[in-house]
């Protein structure tokens, strides 16, 4: 069966590790050790397989090893259908990230057709009840798993909206200096939501088509200014023109897919997400975690690689077995931390054991 694994993971001089070597195969691996041994800073590392910032949505200088400052570089093999593939990204000097995959320079974008990368950490635990830009990263790292052209899409329309907010800030009046930006706005507008939309309605069939031990959410995709946003660009440019005057203003645009929120409901309760139990809330999470990893795989025949950092430790051994069984069901390749073995005995031989600790201020692992 076609499968997506890390089968090494080289770190140098990333964040607390200085030199760290990791062979694995497409098993689960749990990964206990003390806190700050530097189990998350594997995740993160993991996580670079992908487009964007990482786990921690860190700067690059921010992942280098201190005091030494010298830069840092995540090497792996990666097996994506049936194919080996060398990827390596770095920094020098605190300077942007670069990636190389097979030995030629490439984008953050390629990363995302070779790699479909998911996490759910303990900082999105209050996804539900904090603002909407969380949110709305969540509900992009979803629709950037099945669509990954969408990271070129939100960058165009980010870029686009930066020089319009300039034009606002400095109260340009005249239209001749808009049309264009709101164009090229709308243009990428329309394919952002679009592929939002086409990725809630995944999400939902997955929900519907699966049994599962975590409760599933029903899932709405609502606008902060409880605006249409038009299905053609035309339309969307035609709204971004009628917003000018409110939105010199504010200074700022204040309508289109950049102030899109996701509504969730706990589905057998019709709660708001936001109103629910922490627990529940955090179920709500790893569910649709689970449930997106579900629908790639029905997608693409692949499941994703799944990031789970501390996700054992909140739940009660029924539902940590219950969980470990639904991941082992996908196929999917699953690092997932915690502080102590135990936590991971629900596994059994069905995943790798990997002991991090820290020596002389040098963090360490080993395969169990």
């Amino acid at each position: 069966m076609p499968n997506l694994a890390v089968e090494s993971l080289n770190l140098s001089h990333f964040r607390s590790h200085q030199v760290v070597q990791i062979a694995c195969d497409a098993r689960p691996i749990a990964i206990y050790g003390a806190n700050g041994a530097g189990k998350t800073n594997i995740l993160e590392a993991v996580s670079l397989l992908s487009p964007g910032r990482g786990v921690r949505r860190a700067s690059a200088e921010e992942m280098t090893r201190r005091p030494e400052a010298l830069g840092w570089k995540v090497k792996s093999v990666l097996r994506s259908q049936d194919r080996l593939h060398e990827v390596e990204t770095w920094s020098e000097n605190g300077s942007a990230r670069q990636v190389r995959i097979d030995g030629k320079a490439a984008t953050q974008v390629m990363l995302g057709r070779i790699a479909r990368v998911l996490w759910l950490i303990p900082a999105m635990d209050r996804l539900w009840i904090e603002g909407a830009d969380g949110r709305r990263r969540f509900l992009d790292r979803m629709t950037l798993s099945f669509r990954p052209s969408h990271a070129d899409n939100v960058l165009a329309y980010e870029k686009n909206m930066r020089e319009r907010n300039r034009l606002l800030k400095d109260q340009v009046q005249d239209a001749h200096w808009y049309r264009a930006i709101e164009g090229q706005m709308a243009e990428a507008g329309v394919k952002i939501r679009a592929a939002r939309v086409e990725a809630l309605m995944h999400i939902h069939a997955s929900q519907e088509r699966t049994e599962t031990a975590f409760p599933t959410a029903n899932l709405t995709l609502i606008n902060a200014e409880n605006v249409e946003i038009p299905e053609s660009s035309e339309d969307l440019a035609a709204l971004l023109a009628s917003y000018r005057g409110r939105d010199i203003a504010a200074g700022r645009t204040l309508a289109g897919p950049h102030r899109d929120d996701l509504y969730g409901v706990f589905a057998a309760k019709d709660v708001p997400a936001k109103d629910s139990s922490t627990g529940e809330q955090k179920a709500l999470l790893i569910s649709l975690i689970l449930a997106n990893g579900r629908a790639l795989k029905e997608q693409t025949g692949i499941p994703p690689i799944l990031l789970l950092d501390e996700v054992a430790a909140h739940l009660d051994a029924g539902r940590r077995a219950a969980l470990y069984d639904e991941i082992c069901a996908l196929g999917a390749q699953a690092w997932m931390t915690g502080t102590g073995p135990e936590l991971f005995e629900e596994f059994g031989a069905r995943a790798q054991h990997l002991l991090v600790s820290e020596n002389n201020n040098k963090s360490e692992v080993e395969m169990q």
